[in-house]
């Protein structure tokens, strides 16, 4: 069942989804007024949501009690401009523990990722899902990538409970996508969302908007705004002038260098951030920092997109 709230403040096309860094102090601790920093510049730069402590904020590398820390430092720097969403995952019970945390913490929804370690059927996922989402009163978005990949029948099934408001798609397979997305459409009344949430989903999304999906995270808002910004006010335009050039000139050498190392969709990232002028520390294992090769590559790549605005002025 849809939670008017958040879905509707979620379907609104005011900008890009934010999935912000986690920063961290020089001495590997993690820097909560450098995070509510990063993320209050992100909301004012005119993100619609900020989605905390998920994939791009290292939710792997996080303690409980760090992770209800920044979700509520991101709940004050957001301070109701915007939705906070926050991550929950692992097996079912700490995924029901940090769904609570998210709760008490003061998010407005959730966003469920991937059980740890175990390739489950069909059923079982299903289970868990439902057991996170009645574990809270927060709206759930589900995560599907990895070892969560369903079946239309599935989705159908989770578009059926209470507090399930939404598929996020980090797998990439538009047959399976177009087959649940008409599944729920032809068996499940309301609006049900789905979001792209592949990596650099810009790179992905005019094939996702044709099925229908206009929601999308970015990865690169997080260290390039504005032209995170320009990509998704010429989608929603129309503008496919803008929309090919920003493709053409910054995100597909951005997604080529990404390919460069393992991580790099978060190390990469995170890396961009501190080029832009702000701290937010080097990634936690097991993830490790890019080459220095790559991050004076990564400079060269920014400024590229930067000067490729000033031409679609």
């Amino acid at each position: 069942m849809t939670s008017a709230p958040l879905a509707a403040r979620l379907t609104i096309p005011s900008g890009p989804l934010f999935f912000p860094v986690t920063a961290y102090g020089p001495d590997g601790s993690v820097d909560l007024d450098t995070y509510r920093t990063h993320v209050r510049q992100g909301v004012e730069a005119g993100a619609a949501a900020v989605f905390a402590c998920c994939g791009t904020g290292e939710f792997h590398a996080l303690t409980p009690e760090e992770f209800e820390a920044c979700v509520r430092a991101a709940v004050e720097a957001a301070d109701g401009r915007v939705p906070v969403v926050a991550g929950a995952g692992y097996g079912t019970a700490l995924a029901v523990r940090y769904a609570r945390l998210a709760e008490a913490a003061g998010a407005d929804g959730l966003l469920a990722m991937p059980p740890y370690l175990v390739v489950a059927g069909q059923e079982g996922l299903l289970r868990h899902y439902r057991e996170v989402a009645a574990a809270t009163a927060l709206p759930v978005i589900v995560y599907q990538r990895d070892n969560a990949v369903f079946t239309p029948e599935t989705v159908v099934g989770l578009a059926r409970t209470d507090g399930i408001i939404g598929l996020k798609d980090g797998l990439g397979d538009l047959d399976l996508m177009q087959r649940i997305v008409s599944a729920v459409r032809s068996e499940v009344p309301g609006g049900f969302l789905y979001f792209n949430g592949l990596p650099t989903a810009e790179q992905t999304q005019l094939a996702y908007r044709a099925l229908g999906v206009t929601l999308y995270s970015s990865a690169v808002f997080c260290f390039a705004p504005e032209i995170a910004l320009a990509f998704h006010r010429a989608l929603r335009t129309g503008d496919d002038a803008t929309v090919e050039k920003l493709l053409d000139g910054f995100y597909r050498p951005f997604v080529d260098l990404r390919a460069q190392g393992r991580g790099y969709a978060v190390a990469l990232v995170k890396a961009g951030v501190r080029l832009r002028g702000l701290d937010v520390g080097e990634v936690r294992p097991p993830l490790h920092e890019p080459a220095e090769d790559h991050v004076k590559q990564l400079a060269e790549v920014i400024e590229r997109g930067y000067a490729l605005l000033e031409e679609t002025k």
